[in-house]
């Protein structure tokens, strides 16, 4: 399996994760429903697509206002680099409604 935001990142959300106890279990690692997006694990390959994932040690809101900054992430930039152009949840409940 491909890597994860989590492991990229090292932030320590992941279940069982050094942080988790500090910070909570970042929902994109707990997201089953995004589960193999992008080759990754639950969400964590398409953690944009979520609202309440970290960046910068800051929790970040809907996906709309989230967008911007993990369009700038550098782990967006390697999935996008190494999957074309890349989808989320989102774009996968978008296209079965």
């Amino acid at each position: 399996m491909a890597e994860n935001c989590w492991e990229f990142k090292k932030c320590g959300r992941e279940p069982g994760g050094s942080r988790v106890a500090e910070l909570g279990e970042c929902p994109a690692a707990t997201d089953v429903t995004s589960d193999g997006v992008n080759g990754g694990k639950n969400a964590g390959r398409c953690c944009w697509s979520v609202a309440g994932t970290l960046c910068k040690g800051t929790a970040q809101g809907t996906y709309a206002r989230k967008l911007r900054s993990c369009i700038e992430c550098d782990f967006f930039e390697l999935i996008h680099e190494e999957m074309g152009p890349v989808e989320s949840s989102k774009t996968l409940t978008d296209k079965n409604d």
